[in-house]
């Protein structure tokens, strides 16, 4: 917006409009601005016109201001698109399985759980181990050798020895090899969607998913 000083605007004859705190302001908006260009015109000295330069310079200035205001309409009718998209996309998960980031995830009875892990460069051999809820290491999977890339994994529920362990919270520990060196890997698991929340004034989305609470929607990874 432009700025003149408050002198100039009493002596024209234009308000100034006042901020939300009801403090006085030097801006200009498009009606003071065009006010003020029209003024200037009729009160030009007819023996000393207005340079052609500086009348092209304000209209530009005023078209500026104008591309200026019309093009934040416009961003903020698009973010407000894109925010009632996303909330109509999160809403349809609701009983659909997300993969998140997450070492922990609940077992219901008889049920097998899935996931996934990340590896940035070729592994040897890739593990993942499970451990109850009291920490104890039930179950090894070998995943062999693997190469860069999220690769999927799937747990059937039963312990190294063959029995079924109990529904409860599980949780799975990842690490790569390749010859003496032995890295920690990121986990992802499989979950279901219980529901889906909106922040405040519009804020981000987060979704409520069996036995681990609420994530925000953006750590999502993959669907379904």
């Amino acid at each position: 917006m432009t700025q003149i000083s408050p002198e100039l605007l009493d002596r024209l004859g234009l308000s100034r409009p006042e901020s939300k705190q009801n403090q006085p302001t030097d801006r200009l908006g498009q009606s003071d601005f065009l006010k003020l260009m029209t003024t200037q015109l009729q009160n030009q000295d007819p023996m000393d016109p207005m340079d052609n330069g500086d009348f092209l310079g304000q209209m530009a200035q005023f078209s500026t201001v104008t591309g200026i205001e019309q093009l934040s309409k416009s961003f903020e009718t698009l973010a407000q698109s894109l925010g009632q998209n996303q909330t109509l996309q999160a809403a349809s998960l609701v009983g659909k399985d997300v993969l998140v980031p997450v070492e922990f995830g609940e077992r219901t009875a008889e049920a097998s759980m899935s996931g996934a892990v990340e590896l940035d460069a070729a592994a040897e051999e890739v593990l993942v181990d499970v451990y109850s809820p009291n920490g104890e290491r039930i179950r090894r999977i070998n995943m062999g050798a693997s190469g860069s890339g999220m690769h999927d994994f799937v747990w059937d529920g039963r312990r190294d020895d063959g029995s079924m362990a109990p529904a409860g919270v599980y949780e799975f520990r990842a690490t790569a090899r390749s010859g003496s060196r032995t890295e920690a890997l990121d986990t992802f698991l499989n979950t279901r969607v219980e529901s889906v929340s909106v922040g405040r004034d519009g804020g981000g989305l987060s979704l409520a998913v069996q036995g681990l609470g609420e994530i925000d929607f953006s750590d999502v990874r993959r669907i379904g």
